[in-house]
């Protein structure tokens, strides 16, 4: 069973919680933090890009960005922007985006959980993306990116994150820039604390990473790091969990450099072997699973998988699986999406105009449009213990980075 706990976290005064909370880490370049970042002495950009206060020639991953991430974190306490709660708490969030709410329990959730498989995994993990959150944590003392676990829903847990929101005054409460409203609780009653960690503890089997492999696994390294020199709170990470029915998955897009060689006629021959090739008079996304769009040479196409060209497995299924298998490694020799140059991932929050301008722009040669992984799916492939291509979902809302950060040394 799942175990999670409360804590302390460092969060900011009320009248500065907008100003702080910022897109997650990773969905920005640093060119676009720094643009975020301007008129904005208070965002938490300055903590988790911290590359965008020093010269743009500093390599992102040096020793001195995460330095100065630490120097940022420890002036906004000292500027009384954060603040350390005074006692352990659960924090309800509420995410609101086109008129469609989700509500997620923010908890420490255990890395022990994580080692044995109880919070289950759907992706592998990159060793730079690890090894940059690993530097930073390590250096800052600070889990400052969120991750976002889902679980199987439970009515008696719903009833009482709901009667916590009605009962009790939310400590914030903003829209943010992209329309997306952020609502915040505290809950510090420990009788409720103690019925909601007991639901976990009882009832709810297993937890799933939806968002978030490189921050969990990160926390779970530097914890093995730190040997006898590791600390309560580094047993734990910080995350927020939020009940499968609610939750969305988007599309998750690719851009790819090359054609390999082949020219655009071969290319979209080849094709054929596998998938209808129809050529669109607009941009195409995908309205059913096994139906992909490619950009190329200023061309829109719809590619249809054809039957008996994959296998209906619970991987094999996927349509990120048959790209993979029918397009990447087949024709473009990208054999390993985590760590090929050649490809790039996009996600579907960003539109199919993005697409375009990748492709336009000249770095890069064609873009793919995909259909979504359903959240069932994504259960389906963890329970059996068997792992998706990279980049197979893309969550929105995303939660906001510096509204709660866990410190793992006190």
């Amino acid at each position: 069973m799942a175990i999670i706990k409360p804590f302390k976290a460092l969060r900011p005064q009320a009248q500065f919680a907008k100003q702080v909370a910022s897109k997650p880490y990773d969905v920005l370049t640093s060119a676009e933090a720094k643009i975020e970042a301007q008129g904005n002495s208070a965002t938490f950009l300055h903590i988790t890009k911290s590359e965008i206060d020093l010269p743009e020639s500093t390599d992102i991953h040096s020793a001195q960005v995460y330095v100065k991430a630490k120097e940022n974190l420890d002036a906004f306490v000292k500027r009384d922007i954060l603040f350390a709660e005074n006692k352990e708490c659960l924090y309800i969030y509420r995410l609101v985006m086109n008129g469609r709410s989700q509500v997620g329990l923010v908890a420490l959730s255990s890395i022990d959980d994580y080692e044995n498989n109880i919070i289950k995994k759907h992706e592998l993990t990159r060793p730079d993306k690890e090894l940059d959150r690993i530097n930073h944590i390590k250096t800052t003392g600070a889990q400052t990116g969120n991750v976002f676990l889902a679980y199987q829903n439970n009515d008696v847990l719903d009833a009482l994150i709901e009667k916590s929101i009605k009962t009790k005054t939310a400590v914030y409460e903003f829209i943010a820039d992209d329309g997306v409203s952020h609502t915040l609780w505290i809950v510090n009653d420990d009788k409720v604390i103690k019925q909601i960690l007991d639901i976990f503890q009882t009832q709810i089997k297993f937890t799933y990473i939806a968002d978030g492999h490189h921050r969990a696994a990160s926390a779970a390294k530097v914890r093995q790091s730190l040997g006898n020199k590791k600390t309560e709170g580094a047993d734990y990470f910080l995350t927020t969990l939020f009940p499968a029915s609610q939750l969305q998955i988007m599309d998750y897009n690719r851009v790819v450099k090359t054609l390999n060689g082949l020219s655009e006629e071969d290319f979209l021959n080849a094709l054929k072997n596998d998938f209808t090739v129809e050529v669109q008079s607009s941009a195409y996304k995908p309205e059913a699973p096994h139906t992909f769009g490619l950009y190329l040479n200023n061309k829109w196409y719809k590619l249809t998988s054809k039957e008996g060209t994959y296998s209906n497995d619970p991987i094999g299924v996927l349509d990120v699986t048959i790209l993979q298998n029918n397009v990447l490694a087949k024709y473009l020799n990208i054999h390993d999406q985590r760590t090929d140059k050649n490809i790039d991932f996009i996600g579907g929050i960003r539109g199919l105009n993005e697409l375009e301008k990748r492709v336009n722009s000249g770095e890069w040669a064609m873009a793919f449009s995909l259909y979504p992984v359903s959240i069932q799916q994504l259960f389906d492939i963890a329970d059996s213990g068997n792992i998706m291509p990279p980049k197979s979902t893309w969550f929105e809302p995303k939660l906001r980075d510096g509204l709660v950060t866990h410190l793992i040394y006190e």
